[in-house]
């Protein structure tokens, strides 16, 4: 295979009626979905050249997606920009791309007109409306090859400048057929896409559904508001498969939706994003004994994932929840110092080789992306992901935190995810956050929960050296979530130095 769209086009020839994208009131067929995605392409091959960034900005949608594989036609890469960034973020985000062009919907049509000023703006309806060109369409295929770029997600920068990961072909082909054969993912599978499109969740939704002929069923936003009507809408959409976010999970867990119902058709759930609360895993395998549970690591910079591991029922996972093992065909391995780490319980900075590391940060350079200190002699591309982990007893990676989440505090250095895994320990406490504010040397933690702050603090001393005691303790009802359903760092220091302010 030398191009995702293979994957469409395999489906399209076995399953042309079956359902390839569905919102739950109205679906795309496989075969429509490659006619509007051939002619969309057509269409976009008129305003700019292969292998250029075509911004896609648009709602969460069907014809969303159809626009992506319209780009992939013209063999463009795109690149979704969210309309709830802020509007500063969008230009920054387009003049770093320098697209000819950007989609939208009528929906967006003035608010991208009004952003775009230098690009050509054309709605969706219009592209989709053209007429196909097989000639162009074939002539353009003959020319691609499986290094050329697919799509292009911003990450958070440490300038303040949004950094754009672009993904290539060849790393996504190689991914989806394995991730897919891995977890059992197959044409019967109804999937439930919970990730926006500018998070590479949504990556393994469209690609894993495309490959083997599923259907992609697109949760409503608002549903994420109302647990109860979500997991009604599962239900009833006869939802197998969720690849979500551990945020998004959480939701559901903390407002008890599984009490309210469990989902009778799922039987697959792959979470990741961040290290799942044991108390949150422990609730859904309760409810849904005969699930598959999944967790899985990877930044995206090395094309979704490269460490997974499969939950074994029968095992103990209150003390840590393994990141697991490498996927085949990726090596993953630990540094320090530019040394191998090979000791058991000796931790260490994540790092990755092969096919599935991204082609690099767009008009960017970043020590992140590396020659690998352990190829000797030849050049190999490394991806240093600024995770610390260890390695058991079993072989397994253990994701340790952040190396920016490592503080030192009082002379000593800390995980703050070490201070959370323990006030998750507390029965009463559903979710935790902490913080580290530099300036005043105090360590911040936020939850939620049930428990007053100095019962919980008391609770703590028989857990944590005094040292890793919160200065300070903040009860929330809710954690504030970024565009990815992480928990947002950010805004709660934000909360908290507004507060400080208040009280001065």
């Amino acid at each position: 295979m030398n191009n995702i769209l293979e994957m469409l086009e395999k489906s399209t020839a076995l399953y042309p009626e079956h359902p390839a994208l569905s919102t739950g009131e109205a679906y795309l067929s496989y075969q429509e979905v490659t006619r509007q995605a051939r002619c969309v392409g057509s269409a976009i091959a008129s305003y700019t050249s292969v292998r250029k960034p075509v911004i896609v900005f648009m709602d969460h949608s069907m014809d969303c997606i159809v626009a992506f594989l319209g780009v992939v036609y013209a063999n463009d890469f795109y690149s979704f920009f969210n309309s709830e960034l802020p509007d500063e973020r969008l230009r920054i985000m387009a003049d770093t791309l320098d697209a000819d062009l950007v989609i939208t919907d009528v929906h967006h049509k003035e608010q991208a007109t009004q952003l775009f000023t230098k690009e050509t703006v054309i709605t969706f309806d219009e592209l989709v409306a053209r007429e196909e060109d097989a000639d162009l369409l074939s002539s353009i295929r003959s020319q691609a090859i499986d290094t050329d770029p697919l799509y292009l997600n911003f990450t958070s920068g440490s300038t303040g400048v949004p950094k754009g990961v672009l993904i290539g072909q060849r790393s996504v082909i190689d991914f989806i057929p394995i991730f897919d054969d891995l977890f059992h993912i197959t044409h019967d599978d109804i999937l439930a896409n919970q990730a926006p499109f500018d998070f590479d969740v949504s990556v393994k939704d469209i690609y894993s559904t495309l490959n083997v002929g599923a259907t992609l069923v697109l949760v409503p936003r608002e549903y994420f508001s109302e647990p109860a009507r979500l997991v009604d809408f599962l239900d009833e959409q006869k939802v197998t498969t969720m690849i979500w976010a551990v945020s998004a999970l959480c939701l559901l867990s903390v407002y008890k939706a599984l009490d309210y119902k469990v989902p009778a058709y799922v039987n697959k759930i792959l979470f990741s994003g961040e290290v799942m609360p044991y108390k949150h895993l422990k609730n859904y395998m309760d409810h849904m004994p005969h699930t598959m549970f999944v967790n899985l690591y990877g930044p995206t910079e090395i094309t979704c994932n490269c460490l997974y591991h499969i939950i074994d029922p029968s095992r103990d996972y209150s003390t840590y929840l393994p990141a697991g093992k490498p996927f085949p065909n990726e090596r993953v391995f630990l540094l320090k110092d530019d040394k191998l780490v090979t000791e058991v319980y000796e931790p260490g900075e994540i790092c990755v080789t092969g096919t599935a590391l991204a082609i690099g940060y767009y008009r960017q350079q970043s020590a992140q992306f590396r020659q690998n200190p352990l190829a000797d002699g030849y050049h190999e591309m490394m991806y240093c992901t600024g995770d610390l982990a260890y390695l058991n007893e079993q072989g397994e990676f253990v994701f340790r935190g952040r190396k920016d989440f490592q503080i030192k505090y009082l002379g000593h250095r800390i995980e703050l995810e070490e201070i959370d895994h323990a006030i998750l320990e507390d029965e009463h406490v559903t979710r935790s956050c902490s913080l580290f504010d530099q300036e005043k040397e105090k360590l911040i933690t936020f939850y939620i929960g049930d428990i007053d702050k100095r019962s919980l603090k008391i609770a703590l001393m028989d857990r944590l050296p005094r040292f890793m005691i919160p200065t300070k303790m903040i009860q929330v009802e809710d954690m504030p979530l970024n565009k990815n359903g992480k928990i947002d760092r950010k805004a709660l220091m934000e909360v908290y130095k507004n507060a400080n302010r208040r009280h001065r």
